[in-house]
Formats: structure tokens, sequence, C-alpha cells
């Protein structure tokens, strides 16, 4: 980055019989629950109260609402047809979960993971600073680490939590420093690999009165496969399912009985839209994807499931071990919906009650933008924006109509074509690497670039901060040696392997190479592979090619374990002076048009 806003330097520094009670299922009830019982009002205290758990994740510190086909959400129409609604946007979020609150005397909000990293200029610009401010405001009480946590380190994670300025560019806001998070970060499963001790807080404790909630946070185990090697170094990443139940047999000997899982991994329901049945026909039968096996094996003992990483939304009920209902949810990303769970609490177990007919099931509400807007959030979004316009709202390019990107669900899209070919333009001279092909990963496209103006610019002008939020990771180009064989294996470890073969990773590709994807297939025969070209001329198996790819990819990154094997690398510009540099090339007589995505041949 060339330039960035001045930044000031401050010194460090249910009545029920107990007969009915099943033992460490959380207290399952046979016998209906009589008037009044689950109120937590009245003179007497009753057996058992409501409590409201309001839940959210994979924020990534989108505090304005984003833009594009990214800052909808699809709705199930009554006739079978969807509806893209508008949704997201701190300000909207804020309003939301505090009316939400209303009425509730119990009410805990949780959140579970990626709150931060992969985010857009205002937050990332700032090293997420902002997003944890809003967080508090929030009243997030708990929430688990995402693999995104870790995208700066260890270090700056626990900086996050524990607060002071940053150690290379300082504080933000003259005679502020930064204070860290209120809410309780829990890494249950991410240990030191040289203390063996846990990085973060396994457990949280909710209080309130005499009810208490246990909350454990994990990350996905396979979080180095998604995370730079610098982002993890020195750290252990355990299996979900063992962390979990281990944690929750340690508070139970604390005499917590009702307890939350914030996962952050998930599963893929058979419908994009939030409100889709993923119970039809029977239980969890709509849901596919690692959170599956792990919620079939957490023990009975844990009582709900908050999930997220893949950016779905669903409200499922998948059976515990023990084969009681049990509830397993997900809030999409970036704040455009909010998951509301009733969990009745029973006062004389100290469990949940879990019956298909407990409770109201949970529900993921939509954060629309006809609601008011929180006035502190406005002005924490203004206060930052201030700070970062010297730098955001610098013109790099034009566009002459939408160009989709993370909105898309394609395995091809318009944008991740366009950050190729910036790619392959960067990389292709020969005292600049002499690239042939560029590829890269969906993942690390984090936007839509929109038409419409966001602000003053202008319809058609592509800001800095724009350009930012699409490309936020600053990863540096790498060019390197790669067989044809290779490459093709690289293709074939977007549709195959532990990692990608259950929810497969579509590399985005420069102009130039082309092959078929064929759906109809499975793991790596989906690569047909004598339709795999370059310039029209079949891919070698034998000869070299030179690529270009991110530090990320070329490390192996999102289970591309092949291309750690090349050779020749060459270190070249930070892909998003990459971007910008084919941004540049455009004017408002000539803007760049979104490209046809039709690299990639697909067959369903």
């Amino acid at each position: 980055m060339s330039a960035k806003p001045q930044r000031h330097r401050t010194a460090r520094r249910l009545t029920l019989s107990a007969l009915a009670l099943t033992a460490g299922a959380g207290a399952m009830v046979a016998a209906a629950l009589p008037a009044g019982a689950a109120s937590g009002g009245g003179a007497a205290k009753s057996r058992t109260v409501d409590v409201q758990m309001l839940s959210f994740n994979d924020f990534h510190g989108t505090l304005e609402p984003p833009q594009g086909s990214s800052g909808t959400v699809t709705e199930r129409q009554a006739d079978g047809t969807t509806k893209a609604i508008p949704a997201g946007g701190v300000e909207y979020l804020a309003t939301a979960l505090r009316d939400a609150r209303k009425g509730h005397e119990y009410s805990v909000t949780a959140a579970a993971g990626d709150m931060i990293g992969g985010s857009p200029m205002l937050s990332g610009l700032f090293h997420d600073e902002p997003t944890v401010e809003a967080l508090n405001k929030l009243k997030l009480d708990v929430s688990s680490v995402g693999n995104h946590e870790f995208d700066e380190g260890k270090t700056e994670l626990r900086r996050m939590a524990y607060g002071g300025c940053h150690p290379v560019d300082g504080c933000f806001e003259y005679g502020k420093e930064f204070t860290g998070s209120q809410f309780q970060y829990l890494a249950a499963n991410v240990t030191d690999e040289k203390t063996k001790r846990p990085l973060m807080s396994p457990t949280f404790i909710w209080k309130k009165g005499d009810v208490k909630i246990g909350f454990i946070g994990v990350t996905l185990e396979g979080t180095p496969d998604v995370v730079t090697a610098d982002g993890v170094k020195g750290l252990k990443f355990g299996d979900e399912v063992e962390t979990i139940n281990k944690y929750a047999a340690e508070l139970n000997k604390q005499g917590v009985k009702s307890i939350v899982a914030l996962i952050h991994e998930g599963g893929l329901p058979a419908s994009g839209a939030y409100n889709y049945d993923c119970d039809a026909p029977g239980a969890g039968a709509g849901i596919s994807g690692a959170i599956v096996d792990i919620a079939k094996n957490v023990d009975p003992k844990v009582d709900a499931l908050v999930t997220g990483h893949t950016h779905q939304a669903y409200s499922c009920n998948i059976p515990d071990p023990a084969g009681n209902p049990r509830t397993v949810t997900s809030a999409a990303s970036y704040g455009r919906l909010f998951t509301d769970t009733t969990l009745t609490y029973d006062r004389q177990t100290k469990d949940i009650v879990r019956t298909p007919v407990s409770s109201p099931k949970p529900v993921n509400k939509v954060v629309t933008r006809d609601l008011p807007k929180a006035p502190d959030m406005t002005e924490l979004i203004t206060r930052w924006n201030a700070l970062a316009a010297p730098v955001a709202s610098r013109p790099m390019g034009y566009i002459s109509a939408d160009i989709a990107g993370r909105g898309s669900e394609a395995p091809e899209k318009p944008l991740g074509d366009l950050i190729a070919d910036a790619q392959l333009d960067a990389t292709a001279p020969a005292d600049k690497g002499g690239a042939q092909l560029a590829i890269m990963n969906p993942g690390g496209i984090r936007a839509d670039l929109a038409y419409k103006a966001a602000g003053a610019e202008g319809d058609g002008v592509v800001t800095y901060g724009e350009s930012y939020t699409v490309q936020p990771f600053n990863n540096l180009m790498n060019v390197v040696d790669l067989t044809g064989a290779q490459l093709v294996t690289a293709l074939q470890q977007q549709v195959s392997g532990t990692v990608n073969g259950p929810n497969p990773k579509i590399l985005q590709v420069s102009k130039g190479f082309t092959y078929t994807l064929d759906m109809t297939k499975s793991g790596a025969d989906r690569i047909v592979v004598d339709s795999v070209r370059l310039n029209g001329a079949a891919i070698d198996p034998a000869k070299t090619y030179r690529v270009a790819m991110n530090e990320f990819l070329a490390g192996g990154g999102d289970g591309f374990t092949v291309l750690k094997d090349h050779k020749n690398k060459l270190v070249g510009i930070p892909d998003l002076e990459a971007f910008n540099a084919l941004l540049a090339k455009s004017s408002a007589a000539n803007p760049i048009a979104a490209p046809a995505a039709d690299r990639i041949t697909v067959v369903k």
C-alpha cells in the first residue's frame, strides 16, 4: 500500500417429574409442561426458564452493508419461487439484535468464529479494531475463534482479545489505545506446540441469577489447510469432537449441565434459501458436509451446536449419539442473518430440556435494511471512515456493470477471471516471472464489484476501498515451475481429497487456460484430463509451465498440496497491487466489462 491514513502512537502500556428426565441427554421430557412452567416471571420461581440465545457467524468485519449479491439473502416463497432480499450492515444488525432482546430477561449472544479477517477496508486497514469495537457495542458475550482469526498470527489474535496498539502501525486514533474484546474468545482445540496449553480459554460460563450455560469454542481441525503457514506457526489444531467431548465432561464436573458448542465448521444445505427446511423429509435430511459427522458424534451432554465456516444458512435437527433431538444452526455470513434459539433451562436439573416440542425451533432472521440505523454504529462507521477516506476514496479504475465475485454461486466467477487475468498481466514479463497462466483460490475473493456508487465517487468507479475489499489479504504473488502433470493434479485436488472432496473449491483461471469440469462424476474423475488446454494446446504432462498464484496457494493452502512441490519460485508484488494495476488500464470512456466466465466448461 503506497499510502496510509495518519496514525498516532500513544504509550503502550420446565414443574416436571424427576422420573421423566433422561440423565446425560439434556433433560429429555416425556410429560407436557404445566401452564406457565416455561415462564421466568411470577412471584415464585418456575421450574424452568426460557433463555434466548442469539447467534451469528462469519462476520468478517463487514461493518457496512455488503455490495452486490454478497449483500442479499435468498428467501423461499410460499409458491416455491425465491426472492433476493438486501441484508446486512452493522447499523441494522445492532438494531435487530437489540429489538430481539426486548422482553427477554435471559438472553445471551454467541458467535461461531471468523468475526474478523478477510475484512473490507474499513476494518481491515485498521487490523480489525473497528470490528472488535462494534462487536463490543453489539453486546456479544462469547465467540469461538475461526480460521480467519489467525490471518495475522497468534500474537495479533491475542491483541484482538486483550488490547494494545498495533506493534508496527501504533494507535490509530489520537489519545486512544485499543482496549480489545469485551466478549470471550474461545479456542479449546488450539494448543501451543511447546507448552501443550490452549492458546485461549477453552470454555466460558454465562451466568444470570441461578441460570448457568457453558460454552465450548473450537475451530475446524483443518485450519492449517486454509491459513498461511505463518498465521498458525507453533500451533496445533485438535479434533473437534474429541475436544468438545473432553470439555463437556469438565463442565459437568464443575456442575454446568447446560452446554452449547460453538464450532467454526459447517454444513451444506440442499437449498441456498435461508428459510429452507433441512429437516424434511426427516431430521437433518437436507444437510451434508463436515458438521453432520461432528453433530452425530458430539457427546449428548452438549445441548446445541452453533456452527459456521461454510457461509450457509440452516436450522437443523440432527439427533445426538443417544438419538435425542439437538439443534445445529448457522446464520450465513456478513451479519445478514442472526439465529434466535430458545433454550429451556430446568432449574432443578440445571440442564436444557430437549424434546421436539419443548421449545420453538431456532429461526434464522433476516437483518433487513428497512430497520432504523443504530446511531452508535453510524457514529463508529463515520469515525473510522474519516480515518480511511484519504486512501479508500482514491479511484482505481472503471467498470461498465456489476462484476460478480463472492456473491456468485457458479464455479467460475467473472471477478475470479478478472483477478486471475490481473495476476497473469503482472507476472507475464520475463523479468517479473515469465508466467504463462495464473490460478486464484475462490476463497480469496471477498466481495463483488458493484457498478452503483457506494459514495460520492460516481457510478462505475472502483475505489481503492472497493478493490481492497475484494482482495484484502495482500498476499505476495509467486511465479513457480509446475509440470503439466502437477497442474492437472492441482485441478483434480479442487474436487477430491479430505479438504475439497466434500466441498469443492474451483480455482479461478486466467485467459487462455481452459478445461471441462464434469460434475456428473465423482472425485478426481470430475476433471476431464484431455480437455485441459493452454492457448488451445493440450497440456503436456512432462512439460514445465510457469504458473502465477498467491503465496497462500503456493504454500499448499486450501488442500492444494501439490502446489507445494513447485520449483524456481520468484516472489513478486502483492496481489492487490496487481489487481489495481489492471483496473488502472481502464477509463471512463473504456471501462472494464465483466468477463464471460467461459473458461471452465461445466457438465451437470
